[in-house]
């Protein structure tokens, strides 16, 4: 989907998000012209790895609204660690970032985490559920950091992919709607939908 206009510019059914598939999607839009600045994605290491290869110069951004919602599952909402409560108010800071000092800041209060918490999350071996799910949610963010941010240099590049996940939330209200079709019948569908409701 280009940012600027929500206008879809391809689409296809049927696809896993493994990179078996998604190298050939992506190799026929750089055969179709297709020479991105930015890509606003989720977190899947594959899309993130092909993109980079296929445009070596692109700018990826990770959408923080992913990255928020993941690190708040991981983090529980009621948690009852101290190092998972301080994690979760950093994750929930995240979406309110507009500027370079508000950036700052957040990476000042990560960074006091990791020095408090963090090394020691990480050298303690797994033990249950909530504490994996603490390393995990841990991880991603010192990850991602160096991606979440380049949306205050470039006014262009979405920090988020809202526009992609309202548009495939009405594709699936619609499609529910007829969920009885035959897999070939779907398959018409979703191509019909691609092509006659680009936003």
């Amino acid at each position: 989907m280009d940012a600027e206009s929500f206008s879809v510019l391809y689409g296809t059914p049927d696809i896993s998000e493994g990179p078996s598939d998604l190298l050939p999607f992506c190799i026929s839009l750089a055969q179709r012209g297709l020479y991105p600045k930015s890509a606003t994605v989720d977190g899947n290491p594959h899309l993130i790895k092909i993109l980079r290869l296929l445009w070596p110069e692109i700018i990826i951004q990770r959408c923080l609204v992913h990255i928020q919602r993941q690190g708040l599952m991981w983090c529980r909402r009621n948690p009852k660690r101290t190092d998972a409560k301080h994690l979760r108010k950093l994750f929930l800071q995240m979406m309110s970032i507009h500027n370079d000092t508000e950036r700052d800041c957040f990476l000042t209060r990560v960074n006091e985490w990791e020095q408090l918490y963090g090394h020691r999350v990480a050298s303690l071996p797994e033990a249950g559920w909530v504490f994996s799910d603490l390393k995990r949610a841990r991880s991603m963010l010192l990850s991602a950091l160096p991606d979440m941010f380049h949306y205050l240099y470039d006014p262009d590049i979405p920090k988020s992919t809202n526009g992609l996940e309202g548009y495939f939330g009405r594709l699936k209200q619609k499609y529910w709607q007829h969920r009885g079709l035959v897999q070939r019948h779907r398959r018409l569908y979703f191509r019909w939908y691609l092509r006659l409701c680009p936003r």
